[in-house]
């Protein structure tokens, strides 16, 4: 029922009377408003689009540039971009990982417990926080003040789920008991960039590494990243006796795991006794000339390589740098294999079946390899291959890391001399196998 609006006539108009003025169209109710959490949704798919998990400086400025434009729109704009622009965390410098410590820790000590939250913003909207660029090149001086910003800020990110550190900065005890006993660490699924030292650890005999100890709370951990510092004299003193008996640790989740220069530690004993049902990629420095119990990692292979899909062998870049073999029994201890990626020297593959045992009438056993990486290809690694090939009819991959084609217009006795003979060489024998041969740019797609 829509109210009637009468018009007059003017004053000075010759006969008096009223018109009716009806609406011509019906009057339009006001809209609702949506609720926070659709403009969140809303907002996500904007910045991020599919692609959520974005980490490069160029995603992370836009996203930064997006959120600070969003927040100068409206007040209840800003609410809902202020939680979005405090999820993903990059710092590029010491000086703005201190403001940061410094604005969490004052929200910190406003905060009280009327508003019915148990943790103060913008702290608890914090999942990513990527420290990698700031902690890279720090002189010994700034060590302790980060050190100590670090052990001032974790307690302070009880929903923090991904962490992503510097390799050459390693943890002290104070900063690792502080993000170890905060509130809420099983919500920790991912720790990357972690600089290990057996040796700084296990100053007191007496108690547990307390890396170790941060692993026993992170019950939900999926990938794990964790930098030694290679062989080391003391170390080998250290483990020269029986390992102790550990506790094992409990990581029902743990997909990836990542165990470079380090040839063995007290980390490495308990992940060796501790069962790892989902674990599928592994990357390990090899030492496979370093007897036990100063390397662990071709028993580590043994252990938990039967479910591995992918299995990279990396030795990280060093002056200098020292190869170490890897073991001949990879397809042995790792038979369910995909993708394998070898380092240098090349190892002499075995098959794990005895060809005596194979009746000629019966097929051949085969196995699941589909993409082979070694660092570059050679001649008397192509005599292992080729004995291999029989049982990898799976195979349809080998690329060489180390390797570029000559890009086109170079001439045919350039591109037949040297390394990219080899190539072309290993090209036409893999094709008739139906074998692709990449090169180093080529990157597998998820």
């Amino acid at each position: 029922m829509y109210e009637a609006i009468l018009l007059y006539p003017r004053p000075l108009a010759r006969s008096s009377g009223r018109l009716l003025l009806l609406p011509l169209l019906p009057h339009r109710p006001p809209l609702k408003p949506l609720p926070s959490e659709l403009w969140f949704n809303i907002f996500i798919q904007v910045l991020f689009g599919d692609d959520q998990n974005a980490q490069s400086h160029t995603a992370h400025y836009n996203v930064l540039h997006s959120c600070s434009s969003l927040m100068l729109v409206c007040k209840a704009f800003k609410e809902v971009a202020m939680p979005l622009l405090y999820s993903c965390v990059q710092l590029h410098s010491v000086d703005s990982l201190e403001k940061f410590t410094t604005r969490l820790h004052s929200a910190d000590q406003m905060w009280d417990s009327i508003r019915r939250i148990p943790y103060s913003t913008p702290g608890r909207w914090v999942q990513v926080l990527d420290l990698s660029e700031p902690l890279t090149a720090l002189n010994s001086s700034a060590f302790y003040a980060v050190d100590a910003l670090l052990t001032q800020l974790f307690p302070l990110l009880p929903f923090l789920t991904r962490l992503i550190l510097s390799p050459g900065f390693p943890l002290s005890r104070r900063a690792l008991t502080s993000l170890t006993y905060r509130n809420d660490s099983p919500n920790l699924r991912v720790l990357c960039g972690i600089g290990y030292d057996p040796t700084f650890y296990s100053r007191v005999a007496t108690d547990e590494d307390p890396f170790v100890q941060l692993l026993r709370v992170c019950v939900n951990l999926e990938r794990l990243e964790v930098i030694g510092i290679g062989l080391n004299t003391d170390l080998e003193s250290h483990f020269d006796a029986e390992p102790p008996v550990v506790a094992p640790l409990h990581l029902p989740h743990l997909r990836n795991l990542t165990l470079l220069s380090m040839p063995s530690s007290s980390l490495m004993q308990t992940l060796l006794h501790s069962s790892l049902p989902c674990l599928q990629t592994l990357m390990l420095t090899p030492y496979d000339d370093v007897p036990f119990p100063t390397s662990l990692s071709s028993l580590f292979l043994e252990t938990h390589g039967q479910h591995l899909r992918t299995l990279f062998l990396v030795t990280p870049n060093s002056w200098p740098t020292h190869f170490h073999p890897s073991p001949t029994t990879l397809l042995h201890t790792s038979p369910n294999l995909r993708h394998l990626s070898l380092e240098y020297p090349l190892p002499a593959l075995t098959i794990p079946f005895k060809t005596s045992l194979i009746s000629p009438m019966s097929s051949l056993p085969t196995l699941p390899l589909e993409i082979l990486s070694i660092p570059r290809p050679s001649s008397d690694f192509w005599v292992t291959l080729e004995g291999l090939l029989p049982f990898l009819p799976s195979l349809k991959i080998v690329q060489t890391r180390g390797v570029r084609w000559l890009r086109h217009g170079m001439s045919s006795h350039a591109q037949e001399a040297g390394i990219q003979g080899e190539m072309k060489a290993w090209e036409r024998r893999l094709a008739r196998r139906g074998i692709q041969l990449l090169d180093e740019n080529w990157k597998e797609t998820p």
